[in-house]
């Protein structure tokens, strides 16, 4: 006896096993067989200088966009899977991340190899008011240590080393040449923001920002930081009229008038504060912890910090 199927249950099962194959091949990450090394990198700046050293020799996927705040991104699923399926992730670290800290670790878990550049970039701790002033108090690691180019030079160094050891299938003089020939770029742009913050008078390298972001700026290039209109190290924190009553008196006793704020972010807190002061407040725009899109000012991390070095430098020496 025999069964005869009809043509729609066939194109049916036929269907079936199509979607099956194809759902397969891209949870796995399969591409006929030829799957590509990728590198997986939580923030925009950090993807900006691993792309630098990884070069044409693995993919490299950021899942952080341009001017997103990277206190408060979160991940959708399918790039949480790609955390998983990664030959290497590269994070900031120091509670940077939020949001996705969380799935870096379960990725750890899983067997996957992880690299926080920040926590191996000799950390500082946050300030809360000016270092060494009568109301500083050291805290939490500061995790915005891309400020400061020559932590960069020694965090890219490790990254380069992290790609040749975990990333399978890379070319290691290729790697490391990109690596140097950026070593390069990183020594000229400290050089030249040397030669930049030297044109501001001594009394007046002084900075206020929106949160705390430019310690390890200060710290590279002589700068006091008076306060922050948010004291916290997180734009998710909000001031409270003390916080801004206290900054409004070091600010006076400092004799400073210029705010930097986030350009990423409404200038909304720094707006208050110049109301704060009675209107006599410059808020003067900075690229701090977002690249921008392609064309904007900021879309590298060199581009970056040049850019917020010409403004502060300009800020900074208005009459």
């Amino acid at each position: 006896m025999s069964v005869r199927v009809g043509a729609a249950p066939v194109r049916a099962l036929l269907l079936s096993l199509v979607t099956f194959f194809v759902v397969a091949g891209t949870a796995t990450g399969c591409s006929g067989g030829d799957e590509r090394p990728r590198v997986v990198v939580t923030t925009n700046i950090l993807g900006d200088i691993t792309r630098e050293i990884v070069g044409d020799e693995a993919d490299v996927s950021v899942l952080m966009k341009p001017n997103a705040d990277p206190h408060s991104f979160g991940l959708s699923a399918v790039q949480a899977a790609e955390l998983e399926n990664a030959d290497l992730v590269v994070y900031n670290g120091l509670g940077l991340e939020e949001n996705v800290l969380r799935h870096v670790e379960a990725a750890r878990a899983s067997g996957v190899a992880t690299f926080a550049a920040g926590e191996a970039a000799d950390p500082l701790a946050f300030h809360t008011g000016e270092e060494g002033g009568p109301n500083d108090e050291a805290g939490e690691p500061d995790p915005h240590f891309w400020t400061d180019p020559d932590r960069v030079r020694k965090a890219a160094g490790l990254i380069t080393d992290q790609v040749v050891e975990h990333v399978d299938g890379v070319n290691e003089k290729a790697v490391r040449d990109n690596a140097a020939h950026y070593d390069g770029q990183l020594a000229d742009l400290t050089t030249w923001m040397e030669k930049s913050f030297a044109t501001i008078p001594e009394g007046r390298r002084a900075l206020v920002t929106n949160h705390h972001v430019f310690g390890y700026l200060a710290d590279r290039f002589g700068f006091r930081v008076i306060g922050a209109v948010v004291p916290s190290g997180t734009t998710l924190a909000s001031p409270s009229s003390s916080d801004l009553r206290s900054l409004t008196r070091a600010m006076e006793q400092a004799e400073v008038r210029t705010v930097f704020a986030d350009s990423s972010q409404p200038t909304r807190l720094a707006e208050v504060l110049r109301q704060e002061m009675g209107g006599d407040v410059d808020v003067v725009p900075l690229y701090s912890e977002s690249l921008t899109e392609k064309g904007e000012g900021a879309d590298t991390y060199l581009r970056m910090m040049r850019a917020n070095t010409s403004a502060m430098t300009e800020g900074l020496t208005r009459d």
